[in-house]
């Protein structure tokens, strides 16, 4: 619904009744769905794609399950602290795939009268969740290899090796898995992120391993575990920035309000751009609502600044959705000089 604040004259408001009867008249039923009816066929396809980047994600679980049950005997066997890390990394990685998976799966649910917004945000909550767990893991990790390196103790490299090579080439697999999924969804690449650490993690261990059965460095075990534990807490505080943005209803990234309230002013007919908030409901949706002030004058001209408006918003802003309150120039709208927030 657009509102347009009428001008206190008379004339002025016998044409503004006038003229809202008739946009109201045609503008209902009101349509947010831009219109996107792709028919059925491409309805099936859509659901079957999705279907099977969901079997790739518990495909990806029941493989790292394997992977950490198999990494922990031969850390346990072997004494080495390093495999054991990277364990319980990959065993917090089986668990973010599950986070991921059902976080997934509640923002698919469409909008009801209980969340208006519909479930976009469950994929920033599962985000959330991963990697504020992935951090704590890392920190722990970190207590550990300083432990260790208090008390050094022999470790056998030759299993470790072994153990780590093999957890490489499933770590790499895992990672593939969720590679495709990841490039459009902030919960499914804190996913990716955790795999793509684990492969790296498992070439330190290996590094490790193969040093210690060399020169019996038992350090480096201690060493590698430190090196890995601060590669996690790099990307995932990077991660957790962009979930915590997203979250607090932030203006996009790429999105400087001067210039896109600059960008509005410029369209034919639209005299100020005030009270406007711009965010992000997941990474692909973004809104936005604002009060634009109109020439009195140009009443019948009142759809095509609107269509504007929103053309401009949505082609270079990416701004899908967007709620304009119109108003008239002469009206005595409170705060008018206020451009951001109520």
């Amino acid at each position: 619904m657009v509102y347009v604040v009428a001008a206190s004259q008379n004339a002025k408001s016998t044409l503004l009744i006038a003229f809202l009867h008739r946009s109201r008249a045609s503008s209902l039923p009101h349509n947010h769905s831009h219109s996107h009816d792709h028919g059925h066929g491409h309805s099936h396809a859509h659901a079957h794609a999705k279907d099977q980047s969901d079997l790739r994600l518990i495909v990806a679980v029941a493989v790292n399950l394997v992977l950490v049950l198999a990494q922990l005997i031969g850390g346990l066997i072997a004494g080495s602290l390093s495999l054991i890390a990277d364990a319980l990394h990959n065993f917090n990685d089986a668990g973010s795939l599950v986070i991921a998976l059902v976080a997934r799966r509640i923002a698919r649910r469409p909008a009801d009268s209980k969340r208006t917004f519909g479930y976009r945000r469950a994929e920033m909550i599962g985000a959330l969740i991963n990697l504020v767990t992935l951090m704590l893991v890392a920190i722990y990790l970190m207590y550990e290899a300083v432990m260790r390196f208090a008390a050094q103790e022999p470790i056998a490299g030759w299993i470790v090796v072994i153990v780590a090579g093999i957890a490489l080439v499933v770590d790499v697999a895992t990672a593939l898995l969720t590679y495709a999924q990841s490039k459009d969804s902030l919960n499914i690449r804190a996913a990716f992120i955790h795999n793509v650490s684990d492969a790296l993690a498992s070439v330190a261990v290996i590094i490790a391993g193969t040093l210690i059965l060399l020169y019996d460095w038992y350090w480096i075990d201690p060493l590698a575990t430190l090196l890995i534990s601060l590669y996690i807490l790099w990307h995932g505080w990077e991660m957790l920035r962009q979930t915590i943005h997203i979250l607090m209803d932030s203006v996009p990234a790429d999105i400087e309000l001067g210039d896109l309230v600059e960008a509005m002013q410029a369209v034919e007919h639209v005299r100020g751009v005030h009270h406007i908030h711009v965010w992000q409901q997941d990474e692909q949706h973004r809104a936005l609502e604002a009060h634009v002030v109109i020439d009195e004058s140009n009443l019948l001209t009142f759809e095509v600044t609107k269509q504007r408006l929103k053309s401009l918003l949505e082609n270079d802003f990416r701004i899908q959705h967007s709620t304009l309150e119109f108003e008239l120039a002469s009206s005595d709208c409170p705060s008018t000089e206020r451009i951001v927030g109520h």
